[in-house]
């Protein structure tokens, strides 16, 4: 299985971002990845565990207030860096847990708009769709990476919980879901997102659950959250429980 964490704080993300992969490396997996933004968009990736994972992260002295990662579990394309999450198109990086069933169909329609793939995922598709719906290649142009998320979901035919960030828009994470699990939580230094209460455990065990179709844009001293029908909604807090030991 596959697992999702994202963070956008005041502080440096990436020790929350590591310790959160770490936490779901119990799931299997082949690779794992991050991406960050600090002045652009920052991505490392890496076959085999977490840790090898941060030692690429140490050596390009990578850091940021606001990020993504992901450890995965091969489903479309070998074991390979190229693969790994997360994946990009121009300044915009995704990770994805779940199945894209039209992929193969969304990636002859971006292909025939200019978009190169480098990978044998589905997950690709999401970031190129994304970008041609920001772009205005699919549809209007949309105004901001929240409203080229909600523009992008209608055409995935499948399960997906997606976190995404652009370079545009240093302060904001996007993310969605339908069918994966995915959850947000409140720290003292900003929100946090995760495919599993146990990766957010480190910084809070605030947690709200995001429901099928929500859509989600947290900053760092706010959550924006539209359901399926485009209403604003607010979604419970709860308290997750201790981790055992």
């Amino acid at each position: 299985m596959c697992g999702i964490v994202g963070a956008v704080c005041t502080q440096d993300v990436t020790p929350f971002l590591l310790t959160g992969l770490q936490t779901l490396e119990y799931r299997g997996y082949d690779s794992a990845g991050l991406a960050l933004l600090n002045g652009g968009l920052r991505r490392s990736r890496s076959i085999g565990r977490v840790s090898e994972l941060g030692v690429l992260v140490d050596q390009k002295r990578l850091h940021g207030n606001i990020g993504i990662a992901h450890t995965r579990w091969a489903t479309h394309g070998v074991p390979a860096e190229r693969n790994a999450h997360p994946h990009v198109s121009g300044e915009l990086a995704v990770v994805h847990n779940g199945i894209i069933e039209n992929h193969a169909e969304l990636r002859t329609i971006l292909s025939g708009l200019g978009y190169e793939f480098t990978s044998d995922t589905d997950t690709e598709t999401v970031a190129h769709l994304v970008e041609a719906c920001l772009a205005g290649k699919v549809g209007q142009a949309s105004p901001s990476l929240f409203e080229a998320v909600r523009a992008a979901v209608p055409h995935l035919k499948g399960a997906y919980a997606l976190a995404v960030v652009h370079a545009a828009e240093p302060e904001t994470l996007v993310v969605a879901r339908e069918g994966s699990p995915l959850m947000l939580g409140q720290g003292d230094a900003g929100f946090y997102a995760a495919s599993d209460a146990s990766a957010l455990i480190s910084e809070t065990r605030q947690v709200m659950y995001l429901e099928n179709g929500d859509i989600a844009r947290l900053s760092v001293g706010e959550v924006t959250i539209r359901d399926a029908e485009g209403q604003s909604v607010t979604r419970p807090v709860t308290t997750s429980p201790p981790l055992s030991r």
